[in-house]
């Protein structure tokens, strides 16, 4: 079975799909691996490490598609790159679904099975598979450390001879994978951090880590059977603001993560909040790229309102892209080595399986996404 993967091409993307030690596991499981020329550029790993592993080059993207049953990548690919693979091949990589209608209708079109890293169940077998919360993790670690390098005041606090400095106080909106992180990191570099989250089966969690947890009395709230938070009403999201103001309007950083799966961010920190936050804050907005939890927040952007800085970068993973690279390498490896088989040395897509039935979008021709086609109405049909 030939597996390829090519470079990324998003002109702000540094990381990259699989990593040299992840090709060596797929060539000694019997898998042909050829990778675009230059795909490591990015992180300083020359083709001639991923040559010395198994590795075969392809000078040319088209080639390498063209002859690929497989083809692993981390960004959604362009329609180009859909057209020039194979019938009955397997993309597996973002694939941004709720919002790219006309990529998935592509790939059924050019019978390319379509395997989106967004869609692994959270499931206890699929851990090692979850893209989404190993990228989330380092997220939340990045939003700390830019929003320390960007607030005037330190973390800890410091007592010296001219004084004591009191800690910096860091308000953390959602305690999901990357809330999670973010937490442990302000506690880390020694901030006095609180936490919010509409499930309050996290409340421990956020305890355990050391900071204080805010209750907000939002009536029924919960999670989702893959543990996403459920999208608030109306009334529940203006309860959850007026708890944020007094949170936020102490807090030296705020950061937000809140997301709902396969939908717009929700409006969390408003203009009124933010108005009353002191300058100096800063807001880091997780979020931006899926709508933003934060008034005035723009994609890939720093803006500052009334003293308040409010940082909208996207891609915060990226930022430490070879952690993130061999995070994500992981995470393939550990999809890939689950489905193979190794007496005829081939992914196996088995259709029964729980993993497969839920991140499977195309395949023979036909959308057989289950949610994607009850969210598009599609019935029975492709």
């Amino acid at each position: 079975m030939q597996l390829f993967i090519p470079k990324e091409d998003h002109p702000q993307e540094r990381r990259i799909a699989m990593l040299p030690a992840g090709v060596e596991r797929l060539v000694k499981a019997g898998a042909d691996v050829v990778i675009e020329a230059g795909l490591g550029a990015t992180i300083g790993i020359p083709d001639e490490v991923f040559e010395k592993v198994g590795a075969k080059l392809a000078s040319h993207r088209q080639e390498g598609l063209s002859t690929a049953d497989m083809v692993l990548r981390l960004r959604k690919p362009s329609l180009e790159d859909v057209a020039g693979m194979k019938p009955g091949a397997i993309l597996v990589s973002y694939l941004d679904p709720f919002n790219e209608r006309e990529l998935i209708d592509a790939l059924a079109e050019a019978k390319v099975s379509g395997f989106c890293m967004e869609m692994i169940p959270r499931t206890t077998i699929a851990q090692k598979m979850d893209a989404l919360s190993s990228q989330a993790n380092l997220g939340g670690y990045v939003a700390v450390l830019m929003a320390a390098n960007k607030s005037p005041k330190i973390l800890p606090m410091m007592m010296t001879p001219a004084g004591t400095l009191s800690p910096s106080r860091v308000f953390v909106i959602g305690a999901g994978v990357a809330g999670l992180q973010a937490i442990a990191t302000a506690k880390r570099l020694g901030a006095r951090v609180e936490a919010f989250d509409t499930r309050p089966v996290v409340e421990e969690q956020v305890a355990s880590l050391g900071a204080k947890f805010i209750k907000v009395d939002l009536g029924e709230t919960g999670q989702t059977k893959d543990g996403y938070a459920r999208e608030l009403t109306e009334e529940q999201l203006a309860k959850q603001r007026e708890a944020m103001a007094k949170a936020c309007a102490q807090a030296d950083i705020v950061i937000t993560t809140a997301q709902v799966f396969g939908r717009k961010a929700p409006l969390i920190v408003t203009e009124e909040i933010i108005a009353g936050m002191q300058p100096g804050s800063v807001v880091v907005d997780m979020a931006v790229e899926t709508g933003g939890n934060v008034a005035g927040s723009r994609l890939d952007e720093e803006v500052d309102v009334n003293g308040v800085t409010i940082l909208g970068y996207g891609n915060l993973p990226g930022r430490v892209p070879e952690h993130a690279s061999q995070m994500y390498s992981s995470n393939l490896i550990n999809l890939i080595e689950h489905f193979w088989d190794k007496e005829g040395k081939t992914f196996v897509l088995n259709q029964e399986d729980e993993i497969i039935q839920g991140a499977l979008l195309t395949h023979d021709g036909a959308i057989v996404n289950e949610l994607l086609k009850k969210v598009w109405n599609l019935g029975g049909e492709s």
